[in-house]
C-alpha cells in the first residue's frame, strides 16, 4: 500500500478527505492510539472528536476518560495518532471500543501492522485510509460545573470527566489509492 503525505493544512482544506474522517467518525469510529509503557501502540475507538484551526494552527481534539488505557498512554508520551480506517474494516473499531489494552494486544489479536510515524513517536495503523499525527499542545479536564445537568445525565453519570487533548496535526499520511479516489 504506497502512501501518501499531505501537509495538515492541505487535509483541513481537502474536502474528501474531512467528509471520510467524519464519516467514519460517525459510523463505527475512528481509532486514536497511543504508544503504551511497553512501546506497543494501543488503539481505542472514538467517536468524539474535532478538527480545525486553533492558535493559527491544525488542530486535532480528543476527549479521554482517566480510566482508560490510552489515557495513560497519551500523558506518558504527549502524542497520538488518529487513524480513519476503510469503511471494510468496520468491525476492528467495534472490537477496540470494547477490549482494554491493559489485558490485550490488540492489534497482535487483529493482525494489524503500525505504521512509523514521522514526526512523534506513537505510530499510526498501516491499514488506515489517512492517519493524522498529533502531538499534544494542551490539554484541559472537563469540569462537572460547566455541564448543563442533561449532559451529566446522560455522559457523567457516575463522574470519570473526560481530559480534553488539544493535538497539533504535525503530519497526515493518506493511502495513495483511496486519496485518487476522494474529491
Amino acid at each position: 500500500m504506497a502512501r501518501v503525505d499531505v501537509h495538515p493544512n492541505e487535509w483541513l482544506g481537502h474536502p474528501g478527505l474531512v467528509r471520510e474522517t467524519y464519516a467514519r467518525l460517525t459510523a463505527e469510529g475512528i481509532l486514536l492510539a497511543s504508544l503504551n509503557e511497553h512501546g506497543r501502540l494501543n488503539p481505542m475507538t472514538i467517536g468524539w472528536c474535532t478538527f480545525g484551526a486553533i492558535w493559527g494552527r491544525p488542530m486535532c481534539v480528543v476527549l479521554v476518560r482517566p480510566s482508560r488505557h490510552t489515557y495513560t498512554c497519551i500523558e506518558r508520551t504527549g502524542d497520538f495518532t488518529v487513524n480513519v480506517l476503510p469503511e471494510a474494516l468496520g468491525q476492528v473499531p467495534d472490537y477496540c471500543g470494547t477490549v482494554s489494552g491493559r489485558s490485550m494486544d490488540k492489534l497482535r489479536h487483529l493482525e494489524l501492522d503500525t505504521l512509523p510515524s514521522k514526526h512523534i513517536s506513537s505510530s499510526g495503523i498501516a491499514c488506515a485510509n489517512i492517519v493524522l499525527e498529533c502531538k499534544v499542545v494542551h490539554r484541559n479536564d472537563a469540569q462537572e460545573a460547566a455541564f448543563p445537568e442533561e449532559i451529566l445525565a446522560s455522559y457523567y453519570p457516575g463522574g470519570d470527566f473526560h481530559r480534553v487533548y488539544f493535538g497539533q496535526v504535525l503530519g497526515v499520511s493518506v493511502d495513495e489509492a483511496f486519496l485518487a479516489g476522494v474529491r
